[in-house]
């Protein structure tokens, strides 16, 4: 049977409240009675039926790290990620993998792509390609 979700527990609630059984409420909401049973008595107990917060793996850089990585980035462009990546330092002063920068980037909507190497161009060849492109334009 599926869980209920952030937005069917106020529902279920609401049927509680208007007088269903809790098989009732339970039947309505495909869900087990014991999930209505308990989120009952959590109501009553916490005030609440949200989640609970849960412990997880540490991030290996702060917001603020991040937010760095971001300004790092945008000043100079060109740089991979794995560049990037060697010179950032997370938590602990431990290394933050190309992998890590990639992600934290896309999360903030850029691109860690590897830098386009084209042609070089000196100032004699762009004003050979402009008279090129002004002869060919007209």
């Amino acid at each position: 049977m599926p869980r209920l979700s952030e937005v069917d527990r106020p529902q279920a609630l609401g049927l509680l409240q208007a007088g269903l059984p809790i098989s009732e409420v339970s039947l309505r909401m495909n869900v087990n009675r014991t999930t209505i049973f308990r989120l009952r008595q959590r109501l009553h107990e916490t005030d609440t039926v949200s989640d609970r917060p849960r412990s997880g793996r540490p991030r290996c850089a702060t917001q603020r790290q991040d937010r760095n990585l971001v300004r790092n980035h945008m000043n100079n462009r060109f740089l991979s990620a794995s560049a990037l990546s060697r010179h950032t330092r997370g938590r602990n002063n431990q290394r933050i993998g190309a992998n890590t920068v990639r992600r934290r980037l896309s999360a903030s909507g850029l691109r860690a792509r590897r830098p386009y190497i084209g042609p070089i161009l000196t100032q004699r060849h762009r004003h050979q390609r402009t008279l090129w492109a002004q002869e060919h334009a007209a």
